[in-house]
């Protein structure tokens, strides 16, 4: 009688799993289980998921369904797994990303190891530089519509993997648990939150669309972040030829371009002429459109840059409004600058690469609920606002490293006249 399972899968490939998971955090599924909770009988839980794995008896659980609310007042459905669920992706995941990395286009960057979203955003503004149109492209619904047969034909195409081609068919059927309860089944697509989606559309991307644009359009460069794309044209007729031809491509592989956010847009600069409707476009929280900026020789100009796009801010300042500073008097100034310290960090991390003085404003939010806050902690503040602003610089000037922004609006520890 042999013990020897169906798929080879290493005990240690699921144990590696488990410690990216971890490290990435995230939600409870439909189990209602935290990664806590699964750490708790860690061993017992991993050997479980490698024995149904490797011989074949894993299948995947509903996936909870989460609706996030987008700035046009739609939301944004999120698919969370199971952390167990999640373990068993990461592990056909790091099989499979090897493969298929080596083959992604160079112009393709999200959810890609080594590249990030500001990598996209530099290469879009050199090239915003050098050529005068841009296609902006919105995939409707992108993420909901892929087809399996055409998506899994493309994985079979780099794989032959038995277990592999196993559970992310079984992955792709996988029903969705409504905020209601109910079980959804599901016909196409990959749901987001999912750790193999990524990968999976990015995929189904690269023969729909870079695969094809390199052999119709090999002259016309792009950026692809996941669905968010971006073609330059070097004239108005040639970007709606390319329009035009993605359209029929796309429809041909199920998906749809957005009518209304698919758009054509002039790079207008100092040295373009002519003036047209469309002049700006948004890319991965950033806006690109004709901004003042300096130039060689202490000159000034126009050129075409990104910032902070204005629907970003809006999302910071909400954020920041949320913190509700002023009624959190039962902290201490050093409590709240640890609190949000990596929320602010990040927006600065992200949003000061191109034209930061976007963000200043934005940022002097947070010293103004911080007055609101000092007004209603300290008695001798109350209804003195000028005394808690002039306390709030005192305090910058001698902590200038206290909270994560201080140093970014206010330099080596100077105030300005917007705290």
């Amino acid at each position: 009688m042999t013990t020897a399972k169906p798929f080879p899968i290493p005990k240690r490939e699921v144990w590696e799993a488990f410690q990216k998971v971890k490290a990435n955090q995230g939600a409870a599924g439909v189990d209602g289980q935290s990664i806590a909770e699964f750490e708790a009988d860690l061993a017992n839980n991993l050997y479980r998921l490698w024995n149904r794995l490797s011989s074949g008896s894993y299948f995947p659980p509903p996936v909870r369904r989460v609706d996030l609310p987008k700035g046009d007042g739609r939301t944004r459905p999120l698919g969370i797994p199971t952390v167990g669920d999640r373990i068993a992706q990461e592990v056909v995941k790091r099989y499979l990303e090897p493969i298929l990395e080596p083959v992604f286009h160079d112009d393709s960057y999200g959810y890609r190891p080594g590249r990030s979203a500001i990598d996209a955003l530099r290469q879009t503004r050199q090239r915003c530089w050098r050529f005068d149109w841009v296609l902006d492209i919105d995939v409707q619904s992108y993420f909901d519509s892929i087809d399996w047969e055409l998506l899994l034909k493309a994985v079979r195409h780099h794989t032959d993997c038995p277990w592999v081609l196993l559970y992310i068919e079984r992955w792709l059927k996988a029903p969705v648990q409504m905020q209601d309860g109910s079980i959804v089944p599901r016909t196409a697509g990959t749901p987001q939150g999912g750790v193999i989606s990524p990968v999976l559309a990015n995929l189904f991307l690269h023969y729909v669309f870079d695969v094809w644009m390199a052999r119709s359009f090999p002259a016309i460069p792009f950026e692809r972040y996941a669905d968010d794309i971006i073609c330059h044209c070097r004239s108005e007729e040639e970007a709606r030829t390319l329009w035009r031809a993605l359209e029929v491509r796309f429809r041909t592989c199920g998906l749809v371009l957005h009518p209304a956010k698919t758009k054509i847009v002039y790079c207008k600069d100092t040295n373009r002429r002519g003036n047209y409707p469309a002049q700006s476009f948004d890319f991965l929280g950033y806006r690109f459109r004709p901004r003042k900026a300096a130039w060689r020789g202490g000159l000034y100009g126009t050129s075409f840059l990104p910032a902070a796009s204005p629907k970003a801010l809006k999302a910071i300042r909400q954020t920041i409004r949320g913190w509700a500073f002023h009624h959190r008097t039962d902290k201490s100034l050093a409590d709240l600058a640890r609190m949000y310290r990596p929320y602010i960090q990040g927006w600065i991390n992200y949003y000061s690469h191109f034209y930061k003085s976007a963000l200043t404003w934005t940022l002097h939010r947070i010293d103004a609920f911080l007055i609101r806050w000092a007004c209603n902690k300290f008695k001798r503040l109350r209804r003195r606002p000028k005394g808690a602003r002039e306390w709030l610089a005192r305090v910058i000037r001698v902590n200038p490293h206290l909270f994560a922004h201080w140093r970014f609006l206010h330099g080596n520890g100077r105030t300005s006249g917007a705290v």
